[in-house]
Parts: structure tokens; C-alpha cells; sequence
């Protein structure tokens, strides 16, 4: 598998919580996390950490309403495309709570701080030409041609480049928007290229360009990423 596309199985993507507990729907907050490790923590964060640490490009084709935790666990995706029938809504304040699954965290690294705050401040629902236009989305497609779209990218990853130079240009990617400095991208930028240009991939990158014809990557994510963040270290939840 070279890349994760995901999607809604219905009408709507993700329309959010079951509000049907009325009143009390947020009260237990964590609780059910908390009843398994011990620890109060955010349902919504798990997923957006698991999806955050994911080796794998993952593209979300969102084909219909993404309302709540349904649209903020689509921030760490890689690459969003919606559905011109689709909605989204941070709708958080309007329902008395505050924005959840480290959106916190993605959602003004990905459209600014400025839109972000527009969209959590007024609960708003969003159409996806907005999305569009606010960077939340790359493209907007009618219904029928959302998957292939999405298919279209993931195929294109798959068949043109290397899996461990995707895996490891993701966690580059990803990781340094965290930065303070530049130099600590130059760092990793230095010890990921060398690592990568003496590989067996580069060879046949190089070979297979030259010979035009299409490249076969031998190396394999699951034994072949160099480390190439040594003193990185995930922080702990506390």
C-alpha cells in the first residue's frame, strides 16, 4: 500500500457527535480514554496524533458534510479534495465547547491564523468553495469525479516515487513546522539526503531517468527509513 485515501461511506463524511445524549452529550469529555489508561485525554487527539504519525500519504476526499471532529481529524491529511455538495463547520463554540483533536495545533498552520480564528470564533458552516479558497481544500469536484481525483493523486505518488523518500519527505514536512530555526531543518535536510543519495534508490532514481524507463524503487518503508531526527523526541502527554 502506497498511499491512504480516505472518505464517508454515505452522504456525509464525518457530521460530527451523536447529540442525542442532549445536555449531557460532552459532559463525560475523556472519560472512556481515561477508564482505559488512566489518563484524561481527548478522543479526537488520538486519531490526529495516529494520522499525524502515519509513513504513508494520506488524502482525504471529504463527500459531504465534515462537521466537528469530522472535520478537524481531516487537518493532519496530507491532501484534501471535497465534493461540491460537501460542508464543514468549527462548530465548536456555538455547542459551548472549544475546538478539539490538536486543531489547535494544525488548523492556522494550514489556512492562518486569521481564517482559522474566523471559522472557530463563528461556528459558521462553510461551503467548500470557501474551503477552497481558505486553503482548507485543494480542489473542489462534483460527486462522481471526487474519488477518481483522489485516486488520480495516489496513483500518481505510487507509480513516479520512492516509498521511503515519501515517508520520510512527510515526516520532514510535517515535523519541521514545529521549528524555531531553520537550522534545525538544515540539520535533518543534510543527514536525510546524504542517507538518501547513497541508497539504492537513488541509484535507480538516477539510472532509470537516464535509461528512460520507469523507475522500480527496491527499498521498503518498513526496513529501509534512516533516522534522520536523533534528538527528536515526541512529546509525552502530562
Amino acid at each position: 500500500m502506497r498511499a491512504v485515501i480516505v472518505t464517508g461511506s454515505g452522504r456525509a463524511f464525518c457530521a460530527g457527535a451523536d447529540l442525542s445524549g442532549g445536555g449531557e452529550t460532552f459532559a463525560k469529555g475523556g472519560s472512556d480514554v481515561r477508564a482505559k489508561t488512566g489518563v484524561m485525554r481527548d478522543g479526537g487527539g488520538l486519531v490526529s496524533l495516529r494520522i499525524f504519525e502515519s509513513k504513508k500519504p494520506v488524502i482525504g476526499a471529504i463527500n459531504g458534510a465534515a462537521v466537528g471532529v469530522g472535520v478537524t481529524m481531516t487537518l493532519p491529511m496530507d491532501i484534501r479534495l471535497a465534493s461540491n455538495s460537501s460542508k464543514f463547520g468549527f462548530v465548536f463554540a456555538k455547542r459551548g465547547i472549544v475546538p478539539e483533536a490538536a486543531s489547535s495545533w494544525f488548523l492556522p498552520r494550514i489556512v492562518g491564523i486569521s481564517q482559522a480564528t474566523e471559522w472557530c470564533f463563528t461556528g459558521r458552516m462553510i461551503s467548500a468553495d470557501e474551503a477552497k479558497e481558505g486553503r482548507l481544500v485543494r480542489s473542489v469536484h462534483a460527486p462522481e469525479d471526487l474519488m477518481p481525483a483522489a485516486r488520480a493523486i495516489a496513483r500518481e505518488i505510487a507509480e513516479n516515487t520512492a516509498p521511503v523518500s515519501v515517508a520520510l519527505s512527510r515526516q520532514m514536512l510535517w515535523r519541521m513546522l514545529g521549528a524555531d530555526h531553520p537550522m534545525q531543518a538544515h540539520r535533518v535536510d543534510s543527514r536525510a539526503i546524504n542517507s538518501r543519495g547513497a541508497s539504492d534508490d537513488a541509484r535507480e532514481g538516477v539510472m532509470s531517468f537516464l535509461e528512460k524507463r520507469p523507475a522500480n524503487f527496491p527499498v521498503k518503508v518498513s526496513d529501509g527509513l534512516p533516522e534522520v531526527f536523533p534528538e527528536w523526541q515526541d512529546p509525552q502527554f502530562s
